[in-house]
């Protein structure tokens, strides 16, 4: 535990402790420090004469992590009755003070450093540890504190939220503090946020903010229409229940799968799927806007069109590809087979459209 050179230390692995009570030594600075982490060294300055620690000491630890670690959990703790202020010990970063200094007034006896930090670290990373004026003589608070954080955006953002706002039943009042080497003048001019934005650029700063949101976040697309829906205005013929209740059972379609990407224009649902492509509408007939599977209408047609016959029993195939139309789609590829039925064709027989000569059987059907 005896001390090591400065040049022989991990300055980015070492804090700086401050404000040490004289019972505290080097085993139980070193016993406080191992709850963050792993210790290497303490290290306590010690008069030549009495032999005793001057109120401050240094810690280092294994790893950067570990120094940050402590300065986040071990800041603030009392240590007999006295809280302690750990905060990183970099010979080469050199603190700049650039003048974001706040007065928080009218504090209740039982707020004390700790809670003061814990309040106010909320805005933005604090500088310095969080200070109460005390009696030197009884440490009793005289009721006022100091916090200092590294930007006016911060202290701007403390000032707005919490300026006669309760802390333990009492009102506070948060302002800029004066400065010391002035008469009246108090912080947060804007000679000091000049100052400090030049600094910040030339010290190569991390600017405050970032991007509103997380890349590569898009919109899903809403789900393709229903088996049996047509679009929006369109005709209101077969959907919802009434589709339903006309086709028992029908097949699942293929925009409704869990897990199944919408189809591409002209891909919507088409129920049988065999390889071959459907057979085409006998003469004088076109395909309806909502017809019975479910394909959606095209822009253009009439509601009045009567739908192609049915197939005959034990014939399959798919529905009527829409042509006939300038400017419509050519009719795409049958999608994978889903089962390949078809709704009974009694339906069709008692809408009168049974009298038609059904089509013929495309090449490689039974």
């Amino acid at each position: 535990m005896s001390g090591k050179p400065q040049d022989d230390r991990n300055q980015e692995a070492t804090v700086y402790m401050g404000n040490l009570d004289e019972r505290a030594t080097d085993a139980l600075v070193w016993e406080l420090m191992l709850q963050a982490g792993p210790v290497v060294n303490v290290h306590l300055p010690k008069d030549r004469i009495s032999m005793t620690h001057q109120g401050y000491g240094f810690c280092e630890f294994l790893t950067e992590q570990d120094a940050d670690y402590a300065c986040k959990i071990m800041n603030q703790i009392k240590l007999y009755g006295k809280p302690i202020r750990v905060n990183k010990a970099s010979s080469d970063r050199k603190q700049i003070d650039i003048g974001a200094n706040l007065f928080i007034g009218n504090l209740d006896p039982n707020v004390d450093e700790r809670m003061l930090y814990d309040t106010f670290m909320a805005f933005g990373m604090l500088v310095k540890p969080a200070s109460i004026a005390r009696d030197p003589t009884t440490g009793a608070s005289k009721g006022y504190g100091f916090i200092s954080y590294d930007s006016f955006e911060a202290s701007d953002a403390a000032i707005e939220s919490m300026n006669n706002q309760f802390l333990m039943n009492k009102p506070i009042t948060v302002a800029y503090a004066f400065k010391k080497d002035s008469k009246g003048e108090r912080h947060g001019t804007p000679a000091e946020r000049l100052l400090a934005a030049q600094a910040r650029k030339n010290n190569a700063l991390p600017s405050a903010g970032g991007p509103g949101g997380p890349m590569g976040m898009m919109m899903h697309p809403p789900p393709p229409p229903g088996m049996f829906g047509g679009p929006p205005g369109g005709p209101a013929g077969l959907t919802g229940a009434n589709a339903m209740a006309m086709f028992p059972a029908p097949p699942p379609p293929f925009g409704g799968m869990p897990g199944m990407p919408p189809p591409p224009p002209g891909m919507y649902p088409q129920m049988g799927g065999m390889g071959a492509p459907p057979p085409p509408p006998p003469p004088g007939f076109a395909p309806s806007g909502a017809n019975a599977y479910g394909q959606p209408p095209g822009q253009g047609y009439a509601r009045f069109v009567p739908p192609p016959p049915p197939p005959p029993n034990g014939m399959t195939g798919g529905p009527p590809p829409q042509t006939g139309q300038a400017g419509m789609f050519p009719p795409p590829p049958p999608p994978p087979a889903f089962g390949g039925q078809y709704p009974p064709p009694q339906q069709y027989q008692q809408q009168g459209y049974a009298q038609q000569p059904p089509p013929p059987p495309p090449v490689g059907f039974q």
